[in-house]
């Protein structure tokens, strides 16, 4: 898959890797506890020169998806990874038919600005993506809401 001209390779989860997900997110500051979830699409990426990459995953509800966990491994950052993983998801997100993608964000709002997210209100996102258990979660006062549509 390509995106912001990096070159990765987007391949889903095993079950059995969901560990290494868990282990990456919480270092990452991120929640962690329903990595496990197999209802939940997760997904690893590498470069072409098999240099493990980070993760990324949505979540599904209905019409809308929620990208989620994020990471990108510390000896890749900074050189357009994270912008080639958030454009692998969206095709994923368009593919299973998703008319809008959201997520939750305490840290990281100019960084999803920069690849077309924009800022959106609580009261404005659609029901199915607020009652997620990952939504509720993350959205204290302090986190910022984004959307990318279409």
């Amino acid at each position: 898959m390509r995106g912001g001209g990096t070159r990765l390779l987007a391949t889903p989860l095993a079950a059995w890797e969901r560990d290494g997900l868990k282990a990456a997110l919480s270092k990452a500051g991120l929640p962690a506890d329903d990595a496990a979830d197999p209802h939940l699409l997760f997904w690893r990426f590498e470069t072409v020169a098999d240099i493990p990459a980070g993760f990324g995953g949505i979540e599904v509800h209905g019409r809308y998806a929620l990208l989620r966990s994020l990471v990108t491994l510390p000896p890749v950052r900074g050189i357009g990874i994270g912008r080639a993983m958030v454009a692998a998801l969206e095709v994923e997100a368009r593919t299973l038919k998703c008319c809008a993608i959201y997520l939750v964000t305490t840290s990281h709002a100019a960084f999803f600005q920069q690849v077309g997210y924009t800022p959106c209100a609580r009261d404005e996102v659609p029901e199915e993506i607020s009652r997620s258990r990952h939504f509720r979660a993350l959205c204290c006062a302090s986190a910022t809401v984004m959307v990318k549509r279409g």
